[in-house]
């Protein structure tokens, strides 16, 4: 894989860094989270203008027709500067499920208005039980005259307190099971957020972010609400939750890289015993380990872009989860030492390094925790050494 980003990737990526760097400071950051905000309607704009919700979509439905490294490229930059809108939850996993599932009637009439940023479109998938994972599903749409009725409970859905639409993972019937224990086939349903029996309820998340708690009562949808084909609901599902991994695992090298330069830049001008307190060695080992770590999470990350472009969709799924685990871990060690390096000032709401600390505790819950993602790859390296 070559890892040289092209003028337009470059381009990209600068772009980004230019909005953080002026428009996202700390104390406009801060400004946002205090007054409550969930997505600033200038910043969204901001982001639809320059074309960073459109990075990844296909040109036939208005996008760019970028990849995932586009993804990861402009995720990177956002990390640094902890944008809270929503581009995670709306604009990566929710758009590229969509795309992975709809047909392509579906894509024309969707997703165009998804990259100019008329519209918000949140993923609910994850429920108390499945951890953050795609499945188990107890949210279930039975058959009705015409479509369908859900009813279940969807937690943790990113950008949901402002989306217009749920992308919602639900059971079927199927139409002539195989046993009498064939509990049914998931599939994903386009559902407006007013629709009569969507209930949502705002949560506010450690690190200055919202989500919603989605409850679907009695929810009556067209039969056209259904997206793509039969037995493509999980794949789609999948390929959307890859994608927005990989952008979670990008943020948190962000975060990581912002750290570190923080946490330098104070070793320096913080003074005892007459001299800058970053002279001391045993300080600067523990920087050059947070370094290592940080170096170690993108070396990661890089392998999880390698799998995608050349893996199996195995080896895609297994590298997913060690991205997850291993770049979670290390961004709460890396965030965590910059608050120890700092003392008393780095626990403080009113100083930068705390917040990276609390956006990587937030990220490991997101998408299944770093446990969950370390049994996923154990069992999958085990069912590979039984079929050897």
């Amino acid at each position: 894989m070559n890892f040289n980003l092209t003028s337009e990737q470059q381009m990209l990526q600068d772009s980004v860094a230019r909005f953080v760097e002026k428009d996202y400071d700390f104390e406009a950051r801060t400004a946002l989270v205090k007054a409550g905000s969930r997505c600033d309607a200038k910043h969204w704009n901001t982001f639809a203008n320059n074309g960073w919700l459109a990075a990844a979509l296909p040109e036939e439905q208005g996008g760019l027709g970028g990849t995932l490294l586009d993804t990861v490229l402009i995720a990177g930059q956002l990390g640094r500067g902890l944008v809270i809108e929503p581009y995670l939850g709306c604009a990566v996993a929710a758009a590229q499920t969509l795309l992975a599932a709809a047909t392509p009637a579906q894509r024309d009439a969707l997703l165009p208005a998804v990259a100019e940023g008329s519209r918000k479109i949140a993923l609910a998938y994850s429920e108390a039980g499945s951890r953050g994972l795609p499945a188990p599903v107890s949210t279930h749409a039975d058959a009705a005259p015409g479509g369908y009725v859900l009813n279940g409970v969807k937690t943790l859905v990113l950008g949901g307190t402002e989306a217009d639409a749920f992308i919602v993972s639900a059971m079927t019937p199927i139409a002539q099971p195989a046993s009498a224990h064939d509990g049914g086939e998931l599939r994903l349903f386009v559902v407006d957020a007013d629709a009569p029996g969507v209930k949502r309820r705002a949560l506010p998340l450690h690190d200055g972010t919202w989500a919603a708690e989605v409850t679907f009562d009695g929810v009556a949808v067209n039969a056209d609400a259904l997206l793509g084909e039969p037995g493509t609901g999980l794949a789609a599902l999948q390929q959307g939750l890859l994608h927005g991994t990989a952008a979670l695992c990008a943020e948190l090298v962000g975060a990581m890289e912002k750290t570190i330069e923080i946490t330098s830049e104070y070793l320096k001008v913080r003074h005892q015993f007459g001299v800058p307190i970053g002279s001391f060695q045993a300080l600067q080992h523990r920087m050059a380990d947070m370094a290592a770590e940080m170096e170690v999470a993108r070396s990661m990350l890089y392998a999880l872009l390698a799998a995608v472009e050349t893996g199996t969709p195995e080896a895609v799924q297994r590298t997913m989860s060690q991205a997850k685990a291993l770049i979670g871990r290390a961004a709460k060690f890396v965030c965590g030492q910059g608050i120890q390096l700092h003392g008393g000032i780095g626990m403080t709401e009113e100083y930068t390094v705390g917040h990276y600390f609390k956006r990587a505790v937030v990220a490991d819950a997101l998408f299944g925790n770093a446990d969950l993602h370390e049994s996923l790859v154990a069992q999958a390296l085990q069912q590979s050494l039984t079929t050897e």
